[in-house]
């Protein structure tokens, strides 16, 4: 023990003052930490304060906050071609005294964007990422909080009044020390007004948007959830029975647009917490593909589950109409307005076609083990063949729909949950039909433009996709464009037009139209409309709308197709349809000696008149007989932006009566083939 002593006491004292130091800091260290732990139990101490702009706003508050950005490979010495990958953020608050519902948010990005993620909303059309979003902008709605509630019902609960959106992309064109931010942000709920957004230095800006005072809101019965918004689409999803782990849901697809318009339509969303589609009836996925089930969560927990007995286990399904003969099928059909392969008509055609339904039984994973944890399906999209191009919004809550009590008696059951997403008719940035024009005044048909339905890069090469189309003789229209060069060629030496060294391209339609003014009397005239159909698809039910501004009025007839006039839908609008027996548009077919004749079109014709009663000086040569948008099955048309000229006299070329007796012969032989 003495020995011991006296070892501690032979301690050094640069040792002991070592000893000391440390415990010193050990001590400081452990009373920072106590401190710590005592002032970081108070939330309030360490919440931001709001910046100043926030504070003065009565309504909704809107930022945007550029984060940060770096050189992406490969680098460049072009500065508008080098590539950053950049962070930002956006922000929404309800600063108002009353909720926002289904907030919609607008960022006008400018710098030729990519957005690769953007956490905490979903893009409003429905768009996959990653996305081209830097030049027209972006919509996004929230998900999964869709509805902002005010600072009053919350006592002041930023989870349950703000939103935030997290970006992640690529952009383009800046310089090292630029900072990119977009040109605009705004809200675009009905009802409220956005001044220009301010900027914070060079990473921030915000906007106050308030309510509108001149702004008429629809009048709307009280309801709990959204009124039912309008558009030309309308889905709703409707869940009708629901159990502990898998609910039965109801999907409704109604066209409301007049001249709207779906064949053989296919419908896809993205599942958002491992949901899977067990059976359904009315439609069908194009895949049944088990393995995401059996290898992910699912499969985990459906431990006794035979999957191959499971309709679909994608992530995002592909869904389409079941074909007709499956109507009355006791397993997959037996269900209203479905079976019809994917047709949708408007409601002026046939309003027992303009709306299509099927159900589906979709198992779900935990934690959403309870009746009521259901999440709809979002990044919704519908399509068809040669359809108009809808973009679709995100599931909004409604009140649950209403159904005929499956008793019999004059009673309504009320569906448990209801979503509707509404999808609206967008103009398609490439056309996939066109127009050309014609008339007994001219020898020379204008065909449809270069590339008006767009031209691959890999045409370029051999043709010019900006050269104007070269003019025709009118039995040119009559064979597929491979088979007019020659024609073409032929004809602008007959009239000495010039030949361009690089040949124009062709125009890449799967469907065409003529017009042709037929004749022009002092009381009135007469147009023929032709139908060509260059694909491989027919089409049922086809129908066709014409616009024709000053001789709308005085439409008297057509002969060979059914004409309405939409005098309340579509201002000066006349839609033709096919009489029973010629209401289809057959596919192209082989010509009779497929080694030495050309391809045959499908083909429709008939004769329209039109009488001078309202507009006795129309002036038919100088194309106002022509119309002004055409469109077929709801897709809208490429119009020729030349007129016929007046070459001809008032004679009609002997070429377009050859174009009429090959065309009445054609519909003689397939009248007798029906």
């Amino acid at each position: 023990m003495m020995e011991t002593s006296n070892m501690v006491m032979r301690i050094p004292w640069t040792s002991r003052a070592f000893f000391l130091h440390a415990m010193l800091v050990v001590f400081l260290v452990f009373s920072c930490f106590r401190v710590e732990i005592c002032y970081g139990q108070d939330e309030d101490a360490v919440v931001a304060a709001p910046p100043p702009e926030q504070e003065d706003c009565d309504g909704i508050f809107l930022s945007y906050t550029f984060t940060s950005r770096e050189k992406e490979l490969p680098h460049t010495k072009n500065v508008s071609a080098q590539a950053w990958a950049f962070k930002s953020e956006a922000t929404i608050l309800n600063a108002g005294s009353t909720e926002l519902k289904a907030w919609k948010m607008y960022i006008g990005f400018q710098h030729r964007e990519i957005l690769v993620a953007a956490e905490g909303a979903q893009m409003v059309d429905g768009g996959d990422l990653p996305v081209d979003v830097g030049t027209k902008g972006a919509y996004f709605a929230g998900y999964p909080m869709t509805d902002l509630k005010t600072m009053i019902d919350t006592a002041g609960d930023y989870t349950q009044i703000q939103a935030k959106i997290a970006f992640k992309g690529t952009q383009f064109g800046m310089g090292e020390k630029s900072t990119p931010m977009p040109k605009t942000i705004s809200i675009v709920n009905d009802g409220f007004k956005c001044p220009a957004a301010k900027f914070k230095g060079k990473t921030a800006m915000s906007v106050c948007c308030k309510k509108d005072p001149k702004f008429k809101a629809k009048k709307f019965e009280k309801t709990k959830f959204m009124p039912r918004q309008n558009g030309d689409l309308s889905i709703t999803y409707d869940v009708m029975q629901t159990y502990t782990m898998n609910y039965l849901a109801q999907v409704t697809i109604d066209n409301v647009h007049p001249l709207g318009r779906l064949d053989h339509w296919n419908l896809t969303w993205e599942w958002m917490r491992g949901e899977f589609i067990n059976t359904m009836r009315g439609a069908y996925t194009h895949k049944k593909d088990t393995s995401a089930c059996l290898y992910g969560q699912a499969g985990k927990f459906y431990k006794d589950l035979d999957f191959s007995q499971v309709m679909n286990c994608e992530k995002k399904p592909v869904i389409t109409d079941l074909p007709a003969e499956r109507k009355d099928d006791p397993k997959v059909g037996k269900l209203p307005s479905c079976c019809r392969n994917g047709t949708i008509l408007p409601r002026l055609m046939d309003k027992s076609q303009s709306q299509s339904i099927f159900q589906l039984q979709v198992f779900k994973i935990p934690p959403d083990d309870n009746r009521t944890a259901i999440t709809p399906p979002q990044q919704w999209k519908i399509s068809g063949v040669l359809n108009p191009t809808y973009r679709c919004g995100p599931p909004i809550r409604v009140d649950p729909t209403q159904f005929p009590d499956p008793s019999g008696l004059q009673a309504t059951s009320d569906a448990i949950a209801s979503w509707q997403v509404v999808c609206n008719i967008t103009k398609t940035p490439v056309p996939r039909c066109c127009v050309s024009f014609s008339a007994y005044y001219s020898t020379s048909v204008v065909p449809c433009s270069t590339c008006a339905c767009g031209c691959k890069t890999s045409e370029t090469d051999k043709c010019n996709p900006k050269a104007p189309a070269m003019l025709l003789p009118a039995e040119a229209l009559l064979v597929p464009f491979a088979n007019r060069t020659e024609k073409a060629k032929a004809w602008a030496k007959i009239k000495h037009y010039d030949v361009p060294k690089k040949l124009p391209c062709p125009d890449n339609c799967g469907v065409s139209l003529n017009w042709h003014i037929d004749s022009d009397y002092s009381n009135g005239w007469t147009a023929r409309l032709t139908l060509f159909n260059w694909g491989t698809d027919q089409f049922q039910d086809w129908y066709t709308a014409v616009k024709m501004n000053k001789a709308y009025q005085d439409y008297e007839n057509v002969y060979s197709f059914n004409g309405t006039r939409m005098e309340k839908d579509v201002n000066n609008t006349i839609l033709f349809t096919g009489l029973k027996g010629l209401n289809y548009l057959v596919a192209i077919k082989n010509g009779t000696d497929p080694k030495k004749n050309p391809m045959i079109p499908g083909k429709q014709q008939s004769v329209i008149s039109f009488k001078k009663k309202h507009y006795h000086n129309i002036d038919i040569k100088a194309g106002q007989g022509f119309p002004t948008r055409v469109l077929f099955n709801g897709e809208e048309c490429a119009l020729p932006k030349v007129f016929p000229k007046n070459n001809a006299g008032h004679l009609k070329s002997n070429a377009l009566l050859v174009l009429c007796i090959a065309i009445m012969s054609f519909l003689f032989m397939t009248n007798r083939f029906h």
